[in-house]
């Protein structure tokens, strides 16, 4: 069975995955039939770049992402992009919901970060307040 799943390449404490379609068995560095894209996770954000087309094409026949993959390629848009087509969509239609896709999804990144930045603005000052408190 061929694996769409990440291969460890980078020097120590500095990951860099390759996303690759593979035989099930070999080992997570092992042999590989075909690159298909790259994943820098120390990246801020993190950096994913793929080869839509040979992604698309191992999926078609029948290769399997493992769950860390399929998450990846999710993030960019590639499989809600392979359902529309699936479902018969034009290619207006496809662009068109791809575009609303996009929106949300910066909208939901732009939402977390104000959390976070939230988060942490109270952290400081309850930190603050209690060094005040202890002198």
């Amino acid at each position: 069975m061929v694996k769409i799943r990440l291969r460890r390449t980078g020097r120590k404490k500095l990951p860099i995955y390759q996303i690759v379609a593979t035989d099930s068995r070999a080992r997570r560095d092992g042999a590989f039939l075909e690159v298909l894209g790259q994943y820098s996770p120390k990246a801020r954000p993190h950096k994913v770049t793929l080869k839509e087309d040979r992604v698309a094409y191992w999926l078609s026949v029948g290769a399997q992402p493992t769950d860390t993959a399929r998450s990846l390629i999710r993030g960019t848009g590639l499989l809600y992009r392979l359902y529309l087509k699936k479902k018969g969509k034009s290619e207006e239609e496809i662009n068109a919901a791809m575009q609303k896709w996009e929106e949300i999804r910066n909208a939901r990144l732009a939402r977390n970060l104000e959390r976070k930045a939230r988060r942490r603005k109270a952290k400081k000052e309850a930190e603050a307040k209690k060094e005040e408190s202890a002198s």
